[in-house]
């Protein structure tokens, strides 16, 4: 029973019938996922999909100097590891934890498997990629067009729709990495925010006190992203 309750606090893994669930389960395994833990690297086979819990997971692409910039971000909603499934056998990106927590994992073929009985767990995945993709989409546009104080309004919004309450638990240095921006431009715009009452922060720890205000000052990115979410995937599972 504890096991079920689990499974139901990632939406993704709530909304696949009984059926196929009770199929995966020899393959399903509940994981650790402690922070900063790099789930693929760019290029790396994949061996197991993730479905987080209580963890955030940032798909990071990474040049050839060691930059990178976080590209998407999966939480509770969703599963890491779509290109298994959407033709490839490794990921054109890294995939590491930004926040602790837990998950599952389930092992690649018993996902190949189940993708290609092409049943109602093809359709849940493929509109969840889509809506996946809308939103790597709009953060290249993001990070392209908008200011800095958006970027990290839009990230704090997309972060706390995919984990339970009000706190995040980040360093400047890591939303530096996962923005693709230098520290003192995260401390400039994490002291604005603050100063506008919309958020505490202090020792890593980022509370949302006004998230109406978070969201009016955010950019129009964060909206579209959320309605394309709430249309794709069912009710029960939308963010």
């Amino acid at each position: 029973m504890k096991w079920r309750i689990e499974m139901d606090k990632n939406l993704l893994l709530a909304a696949i019938p009984k059926p196929e669930l009770q199929r995966w389960q020899p393959d399903l395994e509940y994981v650790d996922m402690p922070l900063g833990q790099v789930l693929y690297e760019s290029g790396g086979r994949i061996g197991y999909v993730y479905f987080p819990t209580t963890a955030i997971v940032s798909l990071l692409d990474v040049l050839e100097n060691g930059s990178s910039a976080e590209i998407a971000v999966v939480g509770n909603e969703g599963i890491v590891g779509i290109s298994l499934f959407m033709g490839g056998e490794s990921m054109a990106s890294r995939a590491v934890v930004q926040s602790a927590g837990h998950g599952f994992r389930l092992r690649a073929q018993a996902l190949k498997a189940e993708f290609n009985r092409a049943g109602p767990v093809l359709h849940l995945l493929l509109r969840y990629t889509q809506a996946l993709i809308t939103q790597m989409s709009l953060t290249a546009v993001c990070n392209r067009h908008h200011s800095l104080d958006q970027q990290l309004c839009r990230w704090i919004l997309l972060s706390l729709d995919r984990l339970e309450g009000s706190d995040l638990l980040m360093t400047q240095e890591l939303i530096a990495n996962m923005l693709g921006v230098r520290r003192e431009g995260v401390t400039e715009g994490a002291l604005k925010l603050q100063k506008a009452g919309l958020i505490t922060y202090a020792r890593g720890r980022i509370k949302v006190i006004d998230r109406n205000g978070l969201e009016q000052r955010s950019c129009e990115c964060y909206a579209v992203v959320k309605k394309e979410y709430d249309r794709l995937l069912p009710a029960k599972m939308a963010v």
